[in-house]
Order: structure tokens, then C-alpha cells, then sequence
């Protein structure tokens, strides 16, 4: 790369446009000392990491919002259930209609995201979500209720798989699930901080004419917009190969300049030289889709996402239910106030637990599985327990478990697929399991809980069968993971062995 540095590029296309025309060992010997790729990943972290985990703070308070209004000043007769008069059918029903959207439109999101800006991709799901959660402070009939939860869940759509995709054009594989863990912290974060800002909004009732949850829907909405239009600009676009232009688009000129993902030169050709190893820049075609949804690795992957996520969902929705259930004595201020500690448990144990995932990323069935088994453990004392407060402490140890499953997931599934299939692999796969992995939402959300009519009748017993159910569904997961461990062993493994001129240093196939 011997062409000179410009030490003040204009625009990241000047910064990428250098042809490359140093020898491997030249670049080797003058770029490639592992200080300076460890600096260029931490700038890389400075810039992306912060901004996704935005993006995904706000979003998750939004989706789960609705949890929390429906207990929200009970005692006045100014919660989300109470002005809708919202049956527990009724509330399972939205719930559920929000999740089976986000499955239909899951896959066609993410590779839409693949195909167009993955940036401004992203910005556009946080502009709409913050739109339609502001719509939430509107509600004033059931069908507004379903109405609002259907646009949310087509909003939403590709968030969570595209923000998995969206990393691996800037990280390897081997590294993703640390970085994954990092802004996946913040659903944890929101999930707790927005519990103990609707006490907040709780003594905020009857201002301006509107009740708490209200101005929770109004003022989370309101931030989510001033968010996307921040990340248009800052989220770094997809790197191109030096010597590449990026060929303007027509939305463009309705942007805001774009601040490069790096203003030097040679910071970009490291990062590039080191991404060739697993990154794949050819645009991918129908047939390459077609191989990655014939894929048998997906079904194993799809069945583990089902089990966590039903349950992370299940506790995230219905969280406060379950805690009155233990305790009806419980104001909704306490009740918010226990909910937070579930998602501050689960944020610590997720910051530990994510590098030593990185770390032994062979292990990563083992360490989803013990995350599992942590959540059964969970559910069994909030089940069987006779204490109020041991039951609570259940829903801590759930906290704990659910920690690393489902980054650790999402970075399983980058590893496999971006080694069989590349790019197209990351964008459809994540999307797939996703997507498909959120029919557990749909069960824990319609079919148990609110839906289940004998678990609604108050008592300890209350919500027992829907406890025991979630477990059978993490059994489910366990047993995925381990079958699909297992059969990357004697499949995957084997024909690497047999064949060791396809796969190269890193174990990326070359495409």
C-alpha cells in the first residue's frame, strides 16, 4: 500500500479509496504488529459499541414498555389494562401479535440491510420504533392496542439480528461475542433503569392531563427519535476495499455527512488487511440464500434461541405479575423497584461471562447450557418455594442464567455460517434464528401466563404450569445444543481434516 497518506481525509470514501499496491510482507512488516490491531478494535469499540448500545437501550425500553403499564397506578384506576380494559386474553394477544410481525418480517429486513446501507439501516429501524412508541401514549381502545403492536413489531423487525450482522463487517468471528455481550448489557439496563424511572412517571399522573405510562411512551419515543438521527451520522458505513468507491445512492443527499470510521490512512488498511481473513465483499445472489436456508445447522440453532428467549421474554413481559404473584401485598412502586435487580444481576454476570466466552469459544454450547440449566434452577424456586422472598430470589437466579445464552448464541451462529457461506450466511442466518427462535416470545407471551386461564387465578400456585412449561422448553435448548455440538464434531471437523486447502488460517472457507 504504497500510495501516500492523506492526513486529513474529507470523507470516508477518500480514506478508502488507496490502491493497494504494497507486497503481503511489506504491509505485514509496516502494519501488521499486533499493538497497533489491538488500537485499531479499540477505536473500532470507542465508535460502534456506544452507538448500538443506544440504539438498543431505547428500542428494548419501548418493546417492553407495555410490561410495565399494565401495572402502573393500579391504585388509581390509571394503568394500561384499567383505560383499555384489557382482558389477560387481550393483552397475550397484543404481546403475541408484536412477535409473530417480528418473525415475517425478520429475514426480509436483515437482507435488505445487506443489500442497501447497513448504517442508515439501522437508523431507519430506530427513527420507526421511535415513531410507533410514541403512538403508545394515544391508546385509547383495544384495537389501537393490537393496531400499535403489529406496526411496532414490523418496525422493529431486523434490529436485533442486523445489529449481529452489522459487527461482523467490522470484527472477526472469534470476537464478536464480547461485543455482542456489550450492547446486548443494554437491554439489561433498560429493562432496569426503566423499571425505577416509571416510579417517576407513576408520581407524574394526572399532569398535563396524562397519566404515568403515558409520559413513559411519550418521552422514551421522543429520545428513540433524536437517537436515529444521531446514528445516521455516527454509525460507521460498511468498509470497502482500498482502491473501492462507494457508489452514491439516491437517499444520500438527505443525509447528514457522515463522520468517518477513521481519519487516517493507514488505520483503515490495517483494519482491512486484518478483516480479508474473514470478510467476504461479494455481493451475494439467490442461490447463495438458498444454500443458507437449506443449511441444517439453522434448525438446531433456531430450537436453542426458542428455549432462552421464551423465557427472557416471559420474565421481561410478565416480571411484575410473577413478583405480586409471590407477594400480592406488593404497591406497583415496590413492584417496579424488585423488577430492577433481575436485569442488574443478569448486566454483572453478562460483562463476566461474554469474554470467557471469546476467550474458550470452542465452549460455547457448554456455556449456553450451564446458563440454562442456571434458569431451570431458577424457575424451580420461584415455582416450588414457599417463601415470598425466596421465590423472588427464583427470578434473580433466572437473572443469572439468562446472561449467557443469548449473545453467546448470536455469536455461535456468526462463526458458523460466516465460515460456510460469508456475508450472505451472518445476514440470513441471524435473521432466521432470530426470527424463527421468537415463536418461544409468541408461547411464553399467548399461551402461558395471562393466557393460561387455570394459572390466573391468585394464590401460590398462581402461574405454576407456566413456570414448569418454560423449563421444558430450556431442556429443549440444552438438548439443541448439545446435538448440534455433536454433529459439528463428526461433520464439520471431520471434512476440515479431510480437507485443509479450503479452509484457511482463521478457518474462514474461501469464498
Amino acid at each position: 500500500m504504497g500510495s501516500k497518506s492523506n492526513p486529513d481525509p474529507k470523507s470516508f470514501e477518500e480514506v478508502v479509496n488507496v490502491a493497494e499496491s504494497a507486497t503481503d510482507a511489506e504491509v505485514g512488516a509496516g502494519l501488521a504488529s499486533e499493538k497497533d490491531v489491538a488500537r485499531i478494535y479499540a477505536k473500532l469499540d470507542r465508535r460502534i459499541i456506544p452507538a448500538l448500545w443506544s440504539l438498543y437501550f431505547l428500542c428494548a425500553a419501548i418493546r417492553s414498555n407495555v410490561g410495565l403499564a399494565l401495572t402502573m397506578n393500579l391504585s388509581t384506576g390509571d394503568s394500561l389494562s384499567q383505560k383499555l380494559q384489557l382482558s389477560g386474553q387481550q393483552i397475550s394477544t397484543g404481546v403475541a401479535l408484536f412477535y409473530v410481525c417480528y418473525v415475517v418480517f425478520n429475514l426480509p429486513s436483515n437482507l435488505l440491510m445487506s443489500k442497501l446501507s447497513p448504517h442508515t439501516w439501522l437508523s431507519r429501524i430506530v427513527l420507526c420504533v421511535g415513531i410507533v412508541g410514541t403512538c403508545h401514549a394515544a391508546l385509547s381502545r383495544a384495537w389501537n392496542y393490537y393496531l400499535v403492536r403489529v406496526i411496532l413489531g414490523i418496525a422493529i423487525a431486523g434490529m436485533w439480528p442486523g445489529m449481529a450482522y452489522y459487527v461482523t463487517l467490522f470484527y472477526p468471528p472469534s470476537s464478536t461475542g464480547k461485543r455482542i455481550g456489550w450492547y446486548f448489557t443494554a437491554a439489561q439496563v433498560s429493562a432496569a433503569v426503566i423499571s425505577l424511572v416509571s416510579v417517576g412517571f407513576q408520581k407524574m399522573n394526572g399532569y398535563g392531563g396524562l397519566r404515568g405510562y403515558e409520559w413513559m411512551f411519550l418521552i422514551t419515543g421522543l429520545l428513540t427519535i433524536i437517537d436515529a438521527v444521531c446514528l445516521v451520522w455516527w454509525l460507521p458505513a460498511r468498509p470497502l476495499q482500498p482502491g473501492q468507491t462507494r457508489e452514491p445512492r439516491w437517499y444520500d443527499r438527505y443525509l447528514p455527512r457522515q463522520v468517518p470510521a477513521f481519519t487516517k490512512e493507514r488505520d483503515q488498511q490495517i483494519h482491512y488487511k486484518e478483516m480479508t481473513k474473514v470478510y467476504h465483499s461479494r455481493p451475494w445472489t439467490v442461490q447463495d440464500l438458498k444454500q443458507v436456508l437449506l443449511d441444517w445447522r439453522l434448525w438446531p440453532l433456531i430450537m436453542m434461541y426458542f428455549g432462552v428467549l421464551g423465557v427472557g421474554i416471559g420474565v421481561q413481559s410478565y416480571g411484575t405479575l410473577i413478583i405480586r404473584s409471590t407477594n400480592p401485598k406488593l404497591t406497583s412502586v415496590q413492584l417496579s423497584l424488585l423488577f430492577a435487580p433481575i436485569w442488574v444481576i443478569n448486566l454483572i454476570v453478562i460483562l463476566i461471562a461474554m469474554p470467557l466466552s471469546d476467550r474458550f469459544n470452542t465452549k460455547r454450547p457448554f456455556i449456553f447450557s450451564l446458563g440454562c440449566t442456571t434458569q431451570i434452577a431458577g424457575l424451580c424456586m420461584t415455582t416450588f418455594a414457599k417463601g415470598p422472598w425466596t421465590r423472588y430470589g427464583g427470578l434473580l437466579v433466572v437473572g443469572v442464567g439468562l446472561a449467557p445464552t443469548t449473545p453467546n448464541l448470536m455469536a455461535w451462529t456468526n462463526e458458523i455460517f460466516s465460515r460456510r457461506h460469508g456475508e450472505v450466511g451472518v445476514a440470513a442466518a441471524t435473521a432466521l434464528v432470530s426470527g424463527f427462535g421468537n415463536l418461544g416470545s409468541v408461547t411464553t407471551t399467548y399461551a402461558l401466563y395471562t393466557g393460561w386461564a387455570s394459572d390466573n387465578v391468585p394464590g401460590p400456585l398462581q402461574f405454576r404450569k407456566s413456570n414448569i412449561v418454560m423449563m421444558g422448553i430450556l431442556v429443549i435448548s440444552i438438548s439443541s445444543s448439545m446435538l448440534l455440538k455433536t454433529l459439528l464434531h463428526f461433520i464439520d471437523d471431520k471434512k476440515a481434516k479431510e480437507n485443509p486447502e479450503r479452509v484457511g488460517e482463521t478457518g474462514v472457507r474461501e469464498m
